[in-house]
């Protein structure tokens, strides 16, 4: 799969999405969850991680990696031809590359709770001027 602009950003938005929970946009591994892991989330960008070949990292996020916080991805079904992971593979290469507009534009894609999505969009009814008094209580 060659690594066009177009399989980056399918990678990119793949990686936002399924892996910066742990291994963080930039892939540094710097999350609550990949510092807390055992053994703790890579430096995807490090030499460890970009001296893989692309058939052990495509393996890797197919497989897993047993014993750790590893899990595996692949959907045994699609056989080789599982376009998601080759993507990653081509992301994983361009992390030592990534630039800051990369990184805020993946925060778009990262996983949100109910949460997080009602205070952004309170947020941007605010910054609207549209503010919905009903239902709102106030007590002291």
């Amino acid at each position: 799969m060659p690594a066009t602009p177009e399989t980056l950003v399918e990678g990119r938005n793949h990686l936002a999405d399924h892996c910066a929970t742990c291994h963080a946009n930039n892939g540094a591994g710097e999350t609550e969850i990949g510092r807390n892991l055992y053994p703790k989330a890579p430096d995807m960008r490090q030499t460890e991680t970009q001296s893989l070949s692309d058939g052990e990292l495509y393996y890797i996020i197919r497989n897993g990696i047993r014993m750790t916080g590893m899990p595996a991805w692949g959907n045994p079904e699609l056989g080789d031809s599982d376009s998601d992971s080759w993507t990653l593979v081509l992301f994983i290469r361009h992390l030592p590359h990534l630039t800051a507009a990369d990184e805020m534009e993946m925060e778009e894609f990262n996983p949100k709770s109910n949460a997080e999505r009602e205070e952004e969009q309170q947020e941007e009814n605010f910054l609207n001027g549209n503010t919905n008094k009903e239902g709102a209580s106030h007590e002291h």
